[in-house]
């Protein structure tokens, strides 16, 4: 038994290698999709064939569950909201039930496996594909649901939450606990999913708490910025692949045409790969390829 979960191992290592390493590639197709970003569309604001598809599995009822080195197959509601969310932008341009089936299949696992707490509070957010999935059936306990969900950024770490502070500013954690990862695209996903509530539903309460986390972002941008070309992935101590460093990109600059913020889409500008000369690559490939590998000596996970 050993011996086999040795092998297994092994391959995951050698396939992980040859994905990030072998395949690394610049320009990771991912794009903005502007029409999501007029009111209450059921577009969402990125949208890629390939990003965070790998390694995905499903179950018999068409449930995405993501394949991990030590864990193995698990439901993670990220990846099932990323799915579905995939589904729903290729239903909007293609037309074809499947699409919106798939959809509304990984909307309702997330609908029926979300915990709440004593506190009301719902365990993950996934705000945003809930609320697409509001605006395409009407059902309000997908709108009460996200409603719960906002409450975690109400609350530390501590108290259950995924709030944090540092130098009074409020940010937002993807994985909360300590050390404090600090993992930039799940903080930008937060205040989209914020963003999205507060548009849709006009609370005050969730507006204040993307103004906060927007205001967290702006003085935290330095820790993510790898010399004006690239995103350093949290505090991890490594560069981003090449599709975090494009989502975070793409992010930056949607949340800035969002809120009119000129910081975020100047070093989005910055962080363009079509600005990196053939030096800039390969300073960047270099120092991801060392700065990864000794992630992995310090971070058996990772």
């Amino acid at each position: 038994m050993h011996a086999a979960r040795v092998a297994h191992q092994l391959r995951w290592v050698i396939r992980a290698i040859g994905r990030e390493f072998l395949d690394f590639r610049f320009n990771y197709p991912i794009e903005i999709v502007s029409a999501a970003c007029t009111t209450r569309t059921a577009n969402y604001y990125l949208y890629s064939n390939r990003l965070f598809l790998d390694d995905l599995e499903f179950d018999d009822r068409g449930i995405a569950m993501k394949h991990y080195r030590v864990q193995g197959l698990q439901y993670n509601p990220l990846f099932i909201a990323w799915w579905g969310l995939f589904n729903l932008e290729q239903y909007l341009r293609e037309k074809e039930d499947k699409f919106l089936q798939n959809f509304l299949i990984q909307v309702e696992w997330l609908r029926t496996n979300a915990v709440e707490r004593k506190d009301g509070a719902v365990v993950w957010p996934v705000i945003s594909v809930l609320i697409r999935a509001y605006r395409i059936s009407g059902d309000k306990a997908l709108l009460a649901l996200c409603e719960k969900g906002a409450r975690v950024f109400e609350k530390s770490i501590e108290q259950g939450g995924v709030r944090t502070v540092d130098g009074g500013r409020v940010l937002y954690e993807e994985y909360p606990a300590h050390p404090l990862p600090r993992i930039l695209d799940g903080f930008l996903f937060s205040l989209l999913g914020l963003y999205d509530l507060s548009v849709q539903t006009g609370d005050p309460r969730v507006s204040a708490l993307f103004s906060e986390g927007l205001k967290g972002l702006l003085s935290q941008l330095d820790s993510w910025n790898y010399r004006n070309k690239w995103s350093w992935y949290g505090t991890h101590g490594y560069l981003c692949p090449p599709h975090y460093h494009k989502v975070n990109c793409l992010l930056l600059t949607v949340l800035g045409n969002l809120t009119g913020e000129k910081t975020l889409l100047q070093l989005s500008e910055r962080w363009d790969v079509r600005n990196r000369s053939v030096l800039d690559k390969l300073e960047i490939f270099l120092v991801f390829t060392v700065t990864k590998n000794w992630a992995r000596l310090r971070l058996p996970r990772h």
